[in-house]
């Protein structure tokens, strides 16, 4: 006697309980969303942020308003920032460990020699500013030299252009800021201003996101989407070899990332200039300095340290949610101590995009 047993079949795009994708939980829908999508996920914590402070705002248990104003007046801190993890994607998305750990030490340099050009020496503000892209461009083309040509790793060539800018800055600022009369006037260039045609309405919103940020923003998107220099990129830094099989110049991209990451440090460098009212030799390296921020943002924003995955909606709203975490800490917690909170929150800010990135790509294949 021959027994049988019927087995329901199962097509390829089902789920091992012969459901299809469509028909699984909106929980584990949610959560595949939540994995998967960097950006969804951003969007609920900066919401859930928000909701938080909202709160404690409204028990009394914060030291001021956290109001839509001081939310806006926070973004001042964004524009750095995000410039900064705009270029810490480009150079991450070359892959075989790319990084820049010298973007703030590019920032230092570049500020001061604004400064001297724009402040001391008389140039018009258009010189000097195409004056400081030049300069970030070679402090960054210094990088691409060392690390797609000479074979560096990236994080010890630019560890070693981090001191090297930041000994220069210093020794060409004779140690001391500059900040003449022209630069402490170059301050009404980070003041806030009015949304145009909405008039006052709305909360007022540091002009350099008008005219650093959102154009940094554009390009870069423009850059890594629409251009046939994107299409490498993301080739690259997925895997160079078969990139370089398919008639990719390598060295050559690798090291245009490092270039532009420059480029972008000179426009950080103006901003600053512009925020402080002085030309400061350790603009960019002071404190815990402007480098391990911009790559927490990276990290955090969704992009794969391996390199060929990354977003630039993703960098906007890692930003926007470090900038306001840190503005919530320093009115919970007023003082030397909200600072040293801030960095805590950093630090498990990283810890928790680290883990996210690996869980994602255990449990999914990717980002």
């Amino acid at each position: 006697m021959t027994i049988t047993t019927d087995r329901p079949s199962t097509s390829p795009g089902a789920s091992p309980q012969g459901k299809s994708p469509a028909g699984r939980p909106l929980v584990a829908r949610a959560l595949e969303a939540l994995l998967t999508q960097r950006v969804v996920l951003l969007a609920v914590l900066i919401v859930i942020v928000v909701v938080v402070m909202s709160v404690l705002d409204a028990a009394g248990a914060l030291s001021g308003a956290f109001d839509a104003d001081y939310m806006a007046s926070a973004l001042i801190s964004a524009v750095p920032l995000a410039m900064l993890g705009l270029a810490q994607l480009l150079v991450i998305l070359s892959g075989r460990g790319g990084i820049d750990l010298s973007v703030g030490s590019i920032v230092s340099l570049t500020s001061v020699i604004f400064g001297l050009a724009y402040g001391i020496w008389g140039w018009s503000l258009l010189a000097a500013l195409v004056l400081a892209v030049v300069v970030g461009g070679v402090c960054g083309a210094v990088n691409g030299v060392l690390v797609s040509y000479v074979g560096f790793p990236p994080l010890i060539a630019t560890l070693a252009t981090y001191y090297a800018f930041r000994s220069l800055a210093l020794v060409v600022s004779d140690q001391k800021p500059v900040n003449s009369p022209v630069i402490q006037d170059f301050y009404s260039a980070a003041q806030s201003i009015e949304l145009p045609l909405i008039g006052g309405s709305l909360p007022l919103v540091p002009l350099g996101i008008f005219t650093f940020l959102v154009p940094t923003i554009v390009i870069v998107w423009v850059l890594l989407n629409k251009t046939t220099f994107g299409r490498r990129l993301y080739a690259l830094g997925t895997n160079d070899i078969a990139a370089t099989w398919s008639g990719i110049d390598v060295k050559s991209n690798r090291m245009t990332v490092y270039i532009l990451s420059g480029v972008i440090s000179g426009l950080v460098a103006v901003v600053t200039v512009a925020q402080f009212a002085s030309a400061r030799p350790d603009a960019g390296t002071s404190g815990n300095g402007m480098a391990l921020p911009s790559i927490t943002i990276a990290v955090l924003g969704g992009v794969a340290i391996t390199g060929g995955i990354g977003r630039v909606s993703g960098i906007v709203l890692s930003t926007l949610l470090i900038v306001w975490i840190n503005a919530g800490i320093l009115l919970a917690l007023p003082g030397n101590d909200g600072t040293q909170f801030q960095l805590l929150a950093l630090g498990l800010v990283l810890i928790f995009a680290s883990l996210l990135n690996g869980i994602t790509k255990r449990k999914y294949g990717g980002i």
